[in-house]
């Protein structure tokens, strides 16, 4: 009876529903004065040939014509009595066997299986799961991080209170929990104490509610709010949250870190161990127009090419790979490895000229502060009045107008600039202030923030050497957090895994393996006998229960486990 109730009350409360039920009601009016007329008029063509009947006779004669049936019991025998008994049959078809049905499917029982599917989603996490995830909103960043959580087999719940929604999920086969993360009700089916984690993905304020009510139900839960405002920041960090993400800072940050400014230095993304992560644009270095292995880095500094951006694209790389002016050299190597590499850089590539950050919001601004902070002069362009006080704080000139003009673009510096930041929110503007920078000064590096997956290709095309998204810099993140490990950040679909050894590579040496020419994968190091030995030589043997540490995409991950994983 429960269920049952609960069945009508989403069914009832849904106003199509309430619209459909009211036009179907009308159509079974009109359909019951057209049976109505149809007897009336069939009493008066008896009378005309000399018969008498009742009116519920007349009642049955027009249902059994309409319907189809015929018994033949009654029957007319003029012309004008079997002309109108062929209205009424072409009628009743038409109105009972065509309108009816699809009107009672399409007003009643569809909304009604919909109403029932919209409770199948489960209101509590299983008594018997344990160490999950809850992800209290479904929105872009928790799509792509439900994507990743699937590949790696981890347990989490999706929160959701609306019941189409949950509904929705469910059938997608997305674990949901169907219910309102604020409510401490709610938190017991939760099971938050057995949890691992809890990301509050929703507004401050709600978010800030979220934490709180945690907090007095799983004292020692791990919870990451994303912060949408700098400012709420530390209201989040106070309320309990283990880790606070200002992430439209830190993506502000990130592509200030990807811009070419001064001279040739490498520029650290990451480490793993002792070992760090860096990119080096190779444009107006000596090393453009050679081959890795012509390059001799590794025998010089003790640093090793890794891989190589090319357009937007990584390639794990070879002692044959040929680098070139827009290449983006991903190094490997100590600190003093990569001070080494800086010393001999250094007096390359000079430019000495502002940077040109386009888009003064959160991220634009969080992009110029951080340039200022290494000493780089900035210049930035925005057209809204609103924001013009907030961006002179943080860098040296602020162009109050239309990126798109070109004597405004000059103005800023657009021909002398090393690298342009563009941080609109914006996709479509982006990828058209790419394409227009590049025709403009075509060996300036161009960085963009971007929004959706489907547009990076586009803007590469258009001309970005980087191009980072809010929802890849929280996944991964996020991802950090969870496994425990630093942060690299090498751009949009790359990372780097530890997997463990296949048996079928186990004796084998790295060079025999045959990772990087099946998969692209490189390994960057390798963690046996309790030691890690990062940049191993090709020579190095694969032990039982190794780990390896190695740098691609995700589907060249699926492509490893597909084929060594047997």
């Amino acid at each position: 009876m429960k269920s049952i109730a609960t069945h009508l009350s989403i069914y009832l409360k849904d106003k199509e529903v309430t619209r459909n039920i009211g036009a179907l009601l009308k159509y079974l009016l009109f359909l019951s004065l057209v049976v109505v007329g149809f007897a009336i008029a069939f009493h008066f063509i008896m009378l005309y040939e000399g018969q008498k009947h009742s009116w519920i006779t007349g009642l049955y004669w027009t249902l059994t014509v309409m319907s189809t049936l015929g018994f033949g019991d009654i029957t007319f025998t003029s012309d004008l009595g079997r002309l109108f008994s062929i209205f009424v049959l072409m009628t009743g078809i038409i109105m009972l066997l065509v309108v009816l049905p699809f009107a009672f499917i399409s007003y009643l029982y569809a909304p009604w299986l919909e109403a029932r599917l919209k409770t199948r989603a489960p209101r509590r996490v299983p008594s018997d799961v344990m160490g999950h995830i809850v992800i209290c909103s479904y929105e872009s960043i928790a799509e792509d991080l439900v994507k990743r959580l699937m590949k790696e087999d981890l347990p989490f719940f999706v929160v959701e209170p609306d019941f189409s929604k949950a509904a929705d999920l469910y059938n997608l086969d997305i674990p949901v929990v169907r219910g309102e993360p604020e409510d401490i009700e709610f938190h017991a089916a939760l099971r938050l104490e057995h949890a691992h984690m809890l990301i509050a993905n929703r507004e401050d304020t709600a978010n800030t509610n979220i934490i709180l009510t945690a907090r007095e139900h799983a004292p020692d839960l791990e919870i990451i709010a994303i912060a949408n405002n700098d400012e709420s920041t530390d209201v989040l960090s106070l309320s309990g949250a283990t880790h606070v993400l200002p992430l439209k800072r830190w993506l502000g940050e990130q592509l200030a870190n990807r811009v070419r400014a001064s001279h040739a230095e490498t520029q650290v993304i990451g480490h793993y161990r002792d070992l760090g992560i860096a990119e080096l644009p190779v444009r107006h270095t000596p090393l453009a127009g050679k081959t890795i292995r012509q390059s001799r880095l590794r025998e010089v500094t003790g640093a090793t090419i890794i891989a190589v951006w090319e357009h937007g694209h990584i390639y794990p790389s070879r002692p044959e790979t040929r680098l070139s002016d827009a290449s983006v050299a991903v190094v490997a190597g100590t600190a003093a490895q990569l001070e080494a590499l800086d010393d001999l850089l250094m007096i390359y590539d000079f430019n000495a000229n502002p940077v040109l950050v386009i888009g003064g919001g959160r991220v634009g601004r969080a992009a110029a502060r951080a340039l200022k902070t290494k000493g780089t002069p900035v210049h930035v362009i925005e057209k809204r009045d609103e924001l013009l006080r907030k961006i002179e704080a943080v860098c040296d000139v602020v162009f109050h107008g239309d990126a798109a003009d070109y004597e405004f673009l000059m103005k800023a510096g657009l021909q002398d600039a090393p690298s342009v930041v563009l941080t609109t929110h914006d996709d479509g503007m982006n990828i058209y202030l790419a394409s227009y920078c590049r025709r403009l000064s075509p060996d300036i590096r161009i960085v963009s923030r971007i929004t959706y997956e489907r547009n990076i290709d586009a803007i590469h095309r258009a001309g970005a050497d980087f191009v980072l998204s809010y929802d890849t810099l929280s996944v991964n993140t996020i991802m950090s957090i969870l496994k425990g490990k630093e942060l690299v950040l090498l751009g949009e679909g790359v990372d780097l895994y530890t997997v463990p050894l296949p048996a079928s590579l186990i004796g084998r040496t790295l060079a025999d393996s045959g990772i990087g020419a099946r998969t692209g994968l490189h390994v960057i190091a390798i963690q046996q006998n309790g030691q890690t030995v990062t940049n191993p030589p090709a020579t190095t043997v694969l032990t039982p229960l190794a780990e390896l540490v190695v740098l691609g995409s995700t589907d060249q991950r699926e492509q490893f486990k597909a084929l060594f994983h047997q």
